[in-house]
């Protein structure tokens, strides 16, 4: 969301997270949200809340973290994750980071202390760790309701009969996979770098007396852990405001030079199709270039899209410098890509079928990088339900 919808958001409501994780909201519309002033707000409003609103465990505790969206359901394992095996790629990345994202969230978690939001993980699902979640949730939950978007959020506490097994069983996860969240993780860790710094220095000035060190959780971050059978993706579609100088007619025979093209429904029904509309109409679309014998990341629907069609039709060479073109996650449905093109705030949109966890997870495990806005994660995880003080 950007500031105008989280000042909306937050208005009225002094308890709102948006109030840390936004604390742009409480100042001038003029205000840079990247500047000290901003980080300092947060921190204050954070402070705030840890008096009025937030309870803090007296001691180490593992949760488990449901969210259930209309008829889906997913539970995870909410905790503090290692960023050592971040670093060792036991946990596996699939996504490049931009640095100012980084130095935004970096900053954040400094001022605050804190980490506020979770990454979303997942792994390869393992009976045992199924066993011992069914059997725990069957407790009172002490987080416990509905959000505006109509998404629940249910949150256990496990006792530690539970938490110990559960330990063992996520032990034996022989990897575990970011989903959604590689500028948080990545934040977490130069955060750590930065206070086992100023660690280094405070003994310095010391001379190495005790008591001296700050950050000593700073070594793991906040994450759920969803088991990769109840992980759902939603197609991450896409919107051109222009034809590139085409009239429509010339951009459908050049789209139909590289694809089949025909009537077709509002969304693909297997990978390797395409929905597309233009003009108050849609079509189904299939590349004739063969892709079955090609590389992991070239062989994904997002990556022929934007071969065959976004760059040599559209001159869209950048999808993450272009102005444009737009991104428009699933959970939106395709009636916001039509009310896009109806309205002529864009010229064309695409329907794409989403990505498999299994796509995500050989990419990951090939070292590779996922095309830019390839997956939509939803139902998504909420800032401020659980926190790690770093």
């Amino acid at each position: 969301m950007n500031t105008d919808e989280a000042r909306a958001l937050a208005e009225g409501n002094p308890l709102s997270f948006l109030r840390v994780s936004r604390a742009e909201i409480e100042l001038p519309a003029s205000t840079d949200p990247h500047s000290e002033e901003v980080y300092q707000r947060a921190a204050q409003n954070f402070a705030a809340l840890r008096q009025s609103a937030l309870v803090v465990e007296d001691a180490a505790s593992l949760y488990l973290y449901r969210l259930r969206m209309g008829g889906h359901e997913q539970t995870g394992v909410a905790g503090c994750y290692s960023l050592d095996e971040y670093d060792r790629d036991v946990i596996k990345k699939h996504e490049r980071t931009r640095r100012d994202k980084e130095d935004d969230r970096t900053r954040h978690m400094l001022a605050v202390g804190a980490q506020t939001g979770p990454v979303f993980l997942t792994y390869r699902a393992r009976p045992e760790i199924d066993r011992i979640v069914a059997e725990a949730i069957k407790a009172e939950p002490i987080v416990d309701f509905e959000a505006a978007d109509a998404v629940r959020h249910t949150i256990w506490r496990l006792n530690d009969g539970d938490r110990d097994a559960l330990i063992e069983a996520v032990e034996r996860i022989p990897a575990l996979y970011i989903a959604d969240g590689h500028h948080r993780a990545a934040s977490a860790a130069r955060a750590r770098t930065e206070l086992r710094e100023r660690s280094l220095a405070a003994l310095a000035e010391t001379s190495g007396r005790p008591g001296t060190s700050p950050g000593a959780e700073a070594s793991t971050f906040l994450a759920v852990a969803f088991p990769d059978n109840q992980v759902q993706i939603l197609p991450y579609n896409r919107v051109v405001t222009d034809l590139g100088g085409m009239t429509p007619g010339a951009f459908l025979e050049e789209v139909r030079r590289r694809f089949e093209l025909v009537a077709g429904p509002a969304g693909p029904a297997r990978k390797g199709e395409f929905a597309m509309y233009v003009q108050g109409s849609w079509y189904a679309l299939r590349s004739h270039a063969a892709r079955h014998d090609a590389a992991t990341t070239a062989a994904l629907d997002v990556s022929v899209l934007q071969d065959e069609l976004l760059a040599p039709v559209l001159k869209i060479e950048d999808v993450r410098t272009d102005p444009r073109i737009e991104f428009v996650g699933g959970a939106r449905g395709t009636g916001a890509l039509e009310q896009l093109v109806d309205s002529g705030r864009a010229a064309v949109a695409f329907s794409l079928y989403p990505v498999d966890v299994d796509d995500l997870m050989a990419v990951s495990d090939a070292g590779a990088i996922m095309p830019p806005k390839s997956t939509w994660f939803e139902p998504k995880l909420r800032d401020g339900l659980l926190i790690h003080l770093i």
